[in-house]
C-alpha cells in the first residue's frame, strides 16, 4: 500500500455507559415503587417486582432501600410532592391566591389526580393489616405537608403579604377545604359533574381564604 493511500477507519469500541448518579437512581426507584404501590397495593408489591421494573439488580435496590417499609416511606415522600408543591422559591411574589393554586396543584391532570386518590385509597384499605403504613402516611405525608404549608404561611405573614394569627390553623383550614372537596377515587368519592366544576370550586375556596387573610389597609 502506498503512503498516499488512506487507511480504512478503525471501528471504535462503544464506551462504557455512564453510571447514573445516586440521587437520580434513587428518584427513579422511588417513582417506580410509587407506581407499583398504586397498581398492586402494599401487600401485593415485592422488592423483586420493583427491581425488575427499574431494570436493576435486587442488590442495587437493597443498597438504596434495605426493606419494603423504607421504600414505602420514600414513596410517601414522593406522593407528598404530588399533593403540595412545596417548598416554593424564596423570591416568589405572585398573588397569594395564585400561589396557593400552584401549591395545591389545581391544574393537576386527571391521571395524576387518579394516582393521588388511588394511593390514599390503597393505604386506607391496607392499614388494618399493616398499621405501620398508616403511621408513615400520617407522619411523612399529612403532618409533613401540614408543617410545610404552615411554614409558608408564616413566611408570607412575616413579609406582610397576608395577616394570620395562627399559621398552623390556617394550614389545616386550607387542607380541609381542598382535600375534603377533592374526595376519594371511584363512585364513593365526592360527586362532581366534571373535573372543571371541581377545579372552579377549589379556586373559590382559595379565593375566600386569600380575601379573609388579606392585610388590612
Amino acid at each position: 500500500m502506498s503512503g498516499n493511500e488512506k487507511q480504512p477507519p478503525v471501528a471504535r469500541r462503544p464506551g462504557r455507559r455512564k453510571a447514573m448518579p445516586d440521587a437520580q437512581r434513587r428518584g427513579m426507584i422511588t417513582t417506580a415503587a410509587l407506581e407499583n404501590f398504586i397498581e398492586r397495593g402494599y401487600s401485593g408489591t415485592t422488592m423483586d417486582e420493583v427491581a425488575a421494573r427499574c431494570r436493576i439488580s435486587k442488590q442495587t435496590l437493597y443498597a438504596f432501600f434495605p426493606s419494603k417499609a423504607e421504600l414505602f416511606v420514600a414513596a410517601v415522600a414522593a406522593h407528598r410532592q404530588m399533593m403540595l408543591d412545596l417548598p416554593r422559591a424564596a423570591d416568589e411574589r405572585l398573588p397569594i391566591a395564585e400561589t396557593l393554586e400552584r401549591i395545591f396543584l389545581l391544574d393537576i391532570t386527571d391521571e395524576a389526580e387518579r394516582k393521588r386518590a388511588t394511593f390514599i385509597h390503597m393505604v386506607m384499605q391496607e392499614v388494618d393489616r399493616f398499621p405501620e403504613i398508616g403511621e408513615v402516611l400520617y407522619r411523612d405525608g399529612l403532618m409533613r405537608s401540614l408543617t410545610d404549608l404552615s411554614e409558608w404561611l408564616t413566611l408570607q405573614n412575616s413579609l406582610g403579604r397576608l395577616e394570620i394569627d395562627d399559621p398552623l390553623s390556617g394550614a389545616r383550614i386550607l387542607m380541609d377545604m381542598i382535600f375534603g372537596a377533592r374526595g376519594g377515587p371511584g363512585p364513593k368519592g365526592r360527586d362532581w359533574m366534571t373535573p372543571d366544576i371541581r377545579r372552579q370550586h377549589l379556586k373559590r375556596c382559595i379565593a375566600i381564604f386569600a380575601r379573609g387573610t388579606a392585610p388590612q389597609t
